[in-house]
């Protein structure tokens, strides 16, 4: 390939990220300012539904149609049915980039509460939107508190009818290392009986950590089956989630874990 020619491809590429980012933020301006009005008189699942995942999805069409990423998806049925039992259930999601927090909203049966660090909430407009939502937000220097905020909120909203969401390797990863998996997801998974659903997801092919930059190709998502807390410690169960998504891992996306080898 020439030099020109790749000159041109890298130009096309920066341009297409260009857009679908511009579109993020651009776009996040009116959705969370609707948000933020319309939560003054609904809130819950009314301004999840009916703004947030709509929002979410314009972010994943706009990569899908301008940035060239596109997603197929295995075991969409699994959620469909765990949401027929009406159990708790935790995901439990692998992290690789910014891409699965925008897309696992928008094919889950039940309204998603991620956890995460309060300091997002300072964001303006989308850290307000943020605090509108049923999400669980938590003080990470203050450990012993955070983990009782998580376990009585998880319930809460679990009992409502939401789903936790907690990626276990508490920050995205490149592709093909061997990350550490928190319990934190097991822990609460143990402490009010739910159960845990690990995700693999090849989203960093398309979309690294701590770039912007979007490389058009195909992200797997894949659904494993629920996993009972009962009568499992945490370790126990945190370590047949990690089984199951790296096994997936290795299958869907083989190559990153060759050149680690």
């Amino acid at each position: 390939m020439s030099a020109s020619i790749l000159g041109v491809i890298i130009l096309l590429k920066f341009i297409r990220s260009v857009l679908v980012f511009a579109y993020l933020v651009i776009s996040l301006i009116p959705a969370a300012t609707v948000l933020l009005l319309v939560s003054l008189v609904h809130r819950g699942d009314f301004i999840y539904w009916r703004v947030g995942v709509p929002y979410l999805n314009g972010v994943i069409q706009a990569a899908r149609i301008i940035g060239g990423v596109n997603y197929r998806v295995q075991g969409a049925e699994i959620l469909e049915e765990l949401a027929k039992t009406k159990q708790r259930v935790i995901l439990c999601p692998k992290h690789q980039s910014t891409w699965e927090t925008f897309f696992l909203p928008t094919i889950s049966p039940n309204p998603l509460s991620y956890v995460f660090k309060k300091e997002l909430l300072w964001i303006p407009l989308f850290g307000w939107a943020l605090y509108r939502l049923d999400m669980i937000y938590i003080d990470r220097s203050k450990r012993k508190e955070a983990w009782n905020k998580v376990a009585e909120q998880g319930r809460i909203l679990m009992d409502q009818g939401n789903w936790v969401i907690m990626f276990p390797e508490g920050t995205r990863t490149v592709p093909g290392v061997d990350p550490a998996y928190k319990t934190g997801a097991s822990r609460l998974g143990v402490a009010t009986d739910a159960v845990l659903v690990p995700i693999a997801i090849t989203s960093g092919r398309c979309w690294r950590r701590a770039s912007f930059a979007l490389t058009p190709g195909t992200i797997d998502v894949a659904i494993g089956e629920p996993i009972s807390c009962q009568g499992r410690t945490a370790e126990d169960l945190m370590h047949e989630v990690k089984e199951w998504v790296e096994a997936k891992m290795r299958e869907l996306d083989p190559e990153p874990y060759r050149v680690k080898a």
